[in-house]
């Protein structure tokens, strides 16, 4: 696994901060592109709490294809922004305007007749196509047309497509869970989704899968584009090589000594053993530090990892920093709360330490961040610009 140096903040550090690190980003891309698999780089919740943008900019530059996002309000954010690359989206709000979709060159995702007259209305009212990549189900039953209704939107696009009003690009489904034998069910699906679509448009059209674990399914996937969002900033299956791309750091706002036997925050859940030293830290649930991790974690203070004891509040985190070596702690030193592991030894848990702590994924951890924590996009190391 590439270990990064942890960086440098490129902004004081006066409140709770999340670092991002391009240079992570643009190491994750490339290990799905050196599997052979055209990317699309999922940029949808931000970044995965990342920020869109530099996650989006940073994926282009390090060999990504296009960029996909779950809502047009989010393609079309990027295209506000300056990214001129191919944009995909996929999760249409009812109302969704398709014209904007049309006039800004977004693509959209479609899975039934009802939101293929949408967009077809809107190609014609724009005077423009638009590119549309046609969803078929492949085992999430979420999105995408079910297999009966699979030809009647095949039809109904090649109609439309003959109308000038649509052009048919892709087709795309997801692979419901990680396991080997379900991404080689949602891949024969879909390749023989596109046969029918190729057989009904008369022209070849692209594939694609979603999301992470079918860049790392092996074989099965072969000659298959794939969505990819949580592998960009570090997260996916063990084994993978993958680099996190964030790091979340808060101060010490207060420093107390207790007797043994005094109770920490609501309800008294701890109790200190022993006379102690607490310390504060001025994030809570609100921030996104989850409150079912109350009771289990961890931060990293002066290369070690310090317990958080008592229970997490909206605003505010307790550490039993007793016995920590040298001069006492004392407000305005920095704690990280995720941190790659080993940058050094002891730095910081994980977002994957914090989603074992309260029974979730990684994902819930880097997108619940709250907007207190300020978010800076490091410097030091980095290969990509951001």
């Amino acid at each position: 696994m590439t270990v990064l140096a942890a960086p440098v903040p490129t902004t004081p550090t006066v409140g709770p901060l999340r670092t991002v690190l391009p240079a992570a980003i643009a190491a994750n891309v490339r290990r799905v592109t050196a599997r052979g698999h055209d990317l699309v780089a999922v940029v949808k919740a931000d970044g995965y709490g990342h920020g869109a943008e530099v996650v989006g900019r940073t994926a282009l530059a390090a060999g990504a294809s296009a960029l996909g996002t779950a809502t047009l309000a989010e393609a079309l954010a990027l295209r506000a922004a300056g990214i001129d690359a191919r944009l995909l989206c996929w999760l249409h709000l009812p109302g969704a305007d398709f014209a904007a979709a049309a006039r800004e060159r977004i693509e959209v995702a479609v899975g039934d007749e009802t939101t293929l007259t949408a967009v077809t209305d809107a190609g014609r009212l724009a005077r423009t196509p638009v590119v549309v990549h046609l969803h078929v189900d492949t085992g999430m039953a979420r999105e995408g047309a079910e297999p009966h209704r699979w030809q009647g939107l095949l039809d109904a696009a090649a109609a439309a497509e003959r109308a000038g009003h649509v052009v048919v690009r892709a087709v795309m489904g997801h692979v419901p869970n990680a396991d080997r034998a379900s991404a080689s069910r949602a891949a024969t699906l879909l390749r023989l989704a596109g046969l029918a679509a190729d057989l009904t448009l008369g022209h070849p059209v692209d594939l694609h899968l979603g999301g992470t674990p079918a860049a790392f399914a092996g074989a099965d996937l072969a000659g298959i584009a794939v969505r990819v969002g949580a592998a960009l900033v570090g997260i996916g299956p063990a084994g993978a090589g993958l680099v996190p791309a964030m790091t979340v750091t808060a101060p010490v706002v207060a420093v107390r000594s207790v007797r043994a036997g005094t109770p920490v925050g609501y309800d008294g859940t701890w109790t200190a053993p022993r006379d102690a030293v607490l310390a504060v830290l001025p994030v809570g649930y609100a921030d996104g530090v989850p409150r079912a991790a109350s009771g289990s974690a961890r931060v990293g203070l002066r290369g070690q990892l310090v317990p958080v004891v008592g229970r997490i509040n909206m605003d505010q985190v307790v550490l039993d920093v007793t016995g920590l070596p040298g001069s006492p702690v004392v407000p305005g030193e920095v704690a990280t709360l995720i941190g790659p592991a080993g940058v050094p030894a002891g730095t910081g848990p994980t977002a994957a330490d914090w989603a074992a702590w309260a029974d979730t994924n990684p994902h819930e951890i880097v997108t619940g961040l709250g907007g207190r924590i300020a978010r800076t996009v490091a410097t030091t190391n980095s290969r990509s610009t951001a």
